[in-house]
């Protein structure tokens, strides 16, 4: 039997301690598109993703990574959804995310218990001199301006390994987590999908998702995360 969302409220008010694993399906409802839909970012580009978005590029053809991450990956003018609202309110009250949304929306929602699993496109910073840019200057100049270095986003870079402090506490986080949610992510993606080997063995899961997930033992609710959203309290 398929679960329902009266299931998924139920265990929600039972649960001691929430963790929400989330992806850009939970941001694409702010206007932000994910990466291998048939509208994503990904889609018709000449060279692969893993290609474009290396530390590699970065250094050596910057044009090339400036370019792609300012037409495609920037949106700051998005805000945060209904989805990202909710989550921030579960969370402020006993719960922690780790996303690998890269938007800063779920902290402009609120959200005190953030973990960005792949870092996050307003830290950014010269590689250089290390000093932090804004972002108004880098939408002027890949170059930084006082030192001539190579500005780049703080988010990981295919090749980059995760950061350990965001490791370390999504394990914490996971090891303490009697409920875990999943919402707008494939999960296919790691070592993002591998949290779930540090969960609690009692811990319940629950996807909600516009498709199937391909992990044993979770409960999947099938469907667009905002109606879903919409009629949890």
């Amino acid at each position: 039997m398929k679960p329902d969302i009266n299931e998924l409220q139920t265990d929600i008010k039972q649960a001691k301690h929430i963790v929400f694993l989330t992806g850009a399906g939970v941001s694409t409802h702010s206007g932000i598109p994910d990466y291998r839909s048939k509208n994503g970012i990904y889609n018709g580009i000449k060279e692969s993703p893993e290609t474009i978005l290396s530390e590699d590029t970065l250094y050596h053809r910057p044009e090339l990574f400036y370019h792609f991450v300012m037409d495609n990956m920037y949106f700051p003018d998005a805000k945060p959804n209904l989805i990202h609202q909710k989550i921030a309110k579960f969370c402020n009250e006993k719960g922690d995310l780790i996303t690998q949304n890269i938007d800063r929306l779920d902290s402009k929602a609120g959200n005190q218990h953030v973990t960005e699993f792949h870092g996050n496109l307003y830290n950014i910073y010269c590689t250089k001199c290390h000093k932090p840019v804004s972002y108004e200057e880098y939408a002027q100049n890949y170059f930084h301006k006082d030192c001539g270095g190579i500005i780049r986003p703080g988010i990981v870079l295919y090749g980059e390994a995760i950061n350990p402090l965001a490791l370390n506490n999504s394990v914490n986080i996971m090891q303490k987590s009697d409920l875990i949610i999943i919402c707008g992510t494939s999960f296919v993606v790691y070592p993002f999908a591998q949290l779930l080997a540090y969960r609690s063995p009692n811990a319940k899961i629950y996807s909600v998702n516009k498709t199937e997930i391909p992990t044993p033992g979770v409960k999947q609710i099938i469907g667009d995360a905002l109606d879903v959203f919409n009629k949890l309290n």
